[in-house]
């Protein structure tokens, strides 16, 4: 066989070689799917001389951890604005309102992570962006992986916790801060996300099998 005809052969296959394994590099993060049944999007806000708190209980969407740096690498979460409980049915129904939250016509909120940057072992920020009430921004997340482990069905686990502090008047949601002293409830809301996410192979389906 011709030597140069040898030589391309060889570095054709040295090639595709690079490709296949770049390809499994850029596709080695674990997957983990927000278990909606355990998550929840905490809230926190001033009223009055005081502070209320409320829950969104429809969490869902996804979680991309890096194995090796045990970290994570993405997150896309949708929250549903109708499972809003602020453990008061009359107030739960005003905050749904154009008000608010406008609940018919912005019936989610949309959070999409596309950078984290490590911080610490198992902490980092998740950079991305807040979609609510019609407005999108740039915001951060700090965030903290709680664990991994095997769930008694089968399934493999990841706990996580990410906070951060919001302005309601930066989405458009400005009801009474123009009262005297800011109005009755606050502008600042502190947000604290407990997540739950089940490992998924890449057809989707549970595994139990660890990262």
């Amino acid at each position: 066989m011709n030597h140069s005809v040898r030589t391309f052969r060889v570095l054709t296959v040295a090639a595709w070689l690079i490709l296949v394994f770049s390809d499994a590099a850029l596709a080695a993060n674990d997957v983990y799917t927000i278990d909606k049944d355990h998550s929840t999007a905490n809230w926190t806000i001033r009223h009055v001389v005081s502070k209320t708190t409320g829950t969104f209980a429809n969490v869902q969407g996804k979680i991309e951890i890096d194995p090796e740096k045990n970290t994570v690498a993405k997150a896309e979460a949708v929250i549903g604005i109708f499972s809003l409980d602020s453990h008061n049915r009359e107030r739960d129904a005003h905050l749904l309102t154009s008000e608010f939250f406008n609940a018919h016509e912005f019936n989610m909120i949309q959070f999409t992570g596309t950078e984290a940057q490590p911080t610490g072992a198992n902490t980092g920020i998740l950079r991305g962006k807040l979609a609510l009430h019609g407005v999108t921004r740039d915001i951060e997340f700090p965030f903290e992986i709680l664990g991994f482990g095997s769930d008694p069905w089968g399934g493999y686990r990841v706990g996580f916790q990410a906070s951060t502090r919001l302005r309601r008047s930066d989405y458009g949601m400005r009801w009474g801060l123009d009262m005297p002293g800011g109005g009755p409830v606050g502008d600042e809301v502190d947000v604290t996300l407990y997540i739950e996410g089940v490992r998924q192979t890449a057809d989707g389906k549970v595994t139990g099998k660890a990262p």
